[in-house]
């Protein structure tokens, strides 16, 4: 930055030959700085590719009117409500009865305040029933309301061949026909469904003891550990690791059993801006000097909580970056990987992979069976002594019941057809495929003019809708024209960054796509989203805001 200063003043204060207009100095310091970045940061020594990464900024207006969109919501809600009250309008939310109005509220009637009044007008774009396997296309019933969403019935008619733009079935294992569906028939014939027992007790199979294994080679580590709930794994296991007395550094945009988990620890909880290495750095360092509060005493661990892609964003984790200020401040790494195993990197190994890093470097991965491998569970992977100590104390492993034998069987197969032990290169042409996906899919929305958030090589795709209006409006607009999507709003993102996100599939042919693509288009058209002027914003350059926030203090 200071040679890019050095030269921007140079050239705007000398006269003569070598002097130019602040409009050419302003073009000079916007190239020389495009440069720097691309060279220093994504070819420099951390990276071994190029990281392109970067969000639109909200337009002014569109960002007003969604406000005022809210609050116009919010009025309307409150007159509801006093509606509500004087038996005007009938009240069908959840309430207490007559004989405990004395009683401590049990439903707090502002909590639900969003859920009545806004989340109830778009209900029907959220729960949908889905009757078949979630693979490329779907079959969906079909549901109505005839009261404004409070309940819903079913007309009997199935809605087919549905193009599923939202399940995370990024490398199309989610289908009822092939090896996978064929391994899993036969282990349910000999196994049952349920294994009835942990695996402390009566619940270790050689399937689980096979699929650990497995993954730990697969990982590139020594040791690891399925759990038969991806939520759990994490919730259930940071706990373990830390507790009182220990240091948690979490991203702000980090997925719920990420939080909770932390929470659950009792370790004292701060938070860095998303992806922004100046301030994680800036929490290590006061880690460092001033300690704990009060006391002063050095914290007993730091940990450091990541996603390799984040769910809401799509973004990816500036791995190289984390790796390097862990080892520089001696602190301990916890990866999630739930969408980016299999989903990343030219053997499907992850953001690991992708970045060309050693497994080694990451002193905890986490990932998940749900998404890519088309299953369910979780697994932690890493040192043999830390698997150890999550076998003893990890409460999914204590407590939870072990998973189902044909769940086991549907990973373990998938697993070996992305690494090519199956005797065949499906499962690398399926990661190939992914990655062709979503580059051409990530282009074609960019050219039509959405604004799209994200990493260019990362499956989830959001697509800004931000007023709330549209929010409902876009997911029944694209089940008119058989495309199912998943949209998303307040509190699950910033209340003025609603969006649709689209996640990509091997599954997905380039027709199905460019069906899709069509009918993106046209509801872009009638809802009038297509608000990109190409003013994108790199995520390092980013504002910082030097405050730190505590959720919990020891």
């Amino acid at each position: 930055n200071k040679t890019i200063n050095f030269y921007f003043v140079f050239l705007c204060s000398n006269p003569g030959p070598h002097h130019c207009s602040g409009i050419c100095a302003f073009l000079v310091k916007a190239l020389f700085s495009f440069w720097f970045i691309n060279h220093i940061i994504h070819n420099g020594g951390l990276y071994k590719r190029p990281f392109n990464e970067a969000f639109e900024e909200t337009p002014m207006l569109v960002a007003v009117l969604t406000y005022v969109g809210y609050g116009v919501l919010t009025l309307f809600g409150y007159l509801r409500d006093f509606m509500r009250q004087w038996k005007i309008e009938k009240c069908q939310n959840a309430t207490e009865r007559e004989e405990q109005k004395d009683f401590v509220p049990l439903y707090q009637d502002f909590e639900n305040f969003y859920n009545r009044n806004l989340y109830m007008r778009i209900r029907d774009s959220w729960n949908r029933p889905i009757c078949s396997v979630p693979g490329a296309k779907v079959d969906m019933m079909e549901r109505v309301s005839h009261d404004y969403n409070w309940t819903f019935t079913y007309t009997g008619r199935v809605i087919k061949d549905i193009i599923n733009m939202g399940s995370y079935n990024y490398l199309g294992f989610a289908q009822k026909t092939g090896p996978c569906q064929e391994a899993a028939a036969k282990v349910l014939s000999q196994y049952g469904a349920g294994v009835c027992s942990t695996r402390q007790e009566m619940g270790n199979l050689d399937k689980h003891e096979e699929l650990e294994k497995l993954v730990a080679r697969f990982l590139g580590v020594e040791s690891a550990m399925a759990y038969g709930m991806g939520f759990a794994t994490n919730s259930m296991n940071i706990p373990a690791l830390v507790g009182k007395g220990c240091l948690i550094l979490s991203d702000e945009l980090n997925h719920a059993s990420l939080v909770l988990g932390a929470r659950l620890s009792g370790a004292t909880i701060r938070i860095f801006k998303h992806n922004n290495m100046q301030s994680l750095e800036k929490l290590l360092k006061d880690a460092i000097v001033h300690g704990q509060p009060r006391t002063r005493r050095p914290w007993k661990k730091i940990l450091i909580l990541v996603e390799g892609i984040y769910s809401m964003e799509g973004s990816i984790v500036r791995l190289p970056e984390v790796i390097a200020l862990k080892k520089k401040y001696k602190s301990y790494l916890y990866l999630d990987e739930a969408h980016s195993i299999g989903a990343l990197g030219p053997s499907g190994r992850g953001v690991v992979d992708y970045f060309g890093l050693n497994p080694e470097d990451v002193d905890v991965m986490m990932g998940t069976f749900t998404k890519s491998f088309g299953a369910a569970g979780g697994y932690i992977g890493g040192k043999k002594e830390l698997i150890d100590y999550l076998r003893t104390y990890s409460h999914s492993a204590a407590y939870a019941t072990s998973m189902s034998p044909p769940v086991v069987e549907q990973i373990i197969t998938s697993v070996k057809c992305i690494m090519g032990e199956d005797g065949t290169t499906i499962g690398r042409a399926r990661v190939q495929q992914l990655a062709e996906n979503t580059r051409y899919f990530r282009r074609r929305l960019k050219e039509m003019g959405f604004i799209i958030y994200g990493n260019e090589d990362s499956p989830v795709v959001p697509l800004m809708l931000y007023m709330p209006a549209k929010i409902g409006a876009f997911g029944r607009e694209m089940l008119k024209r058989n495309i199912g999507v998943v949209v998303v709003g307040f509190p699950a993102t910033p209340i003025i960054e609603s969006r649709a996100r689209f996640c990509l599939s091997a599954a997905h042919t380039k027709e199905m796509l460019d069906t899709a693509l069509k009918e993106i288009n046209e509801v872009g058209d009638l809802l009038q989203l297509k608000y990109s002027r190409r003013r994108l914003v790199p995520l390092l350059d980013r504002p910082f805001d030097e405050t730190t926030y505590e959720e919990t203090e020891d």
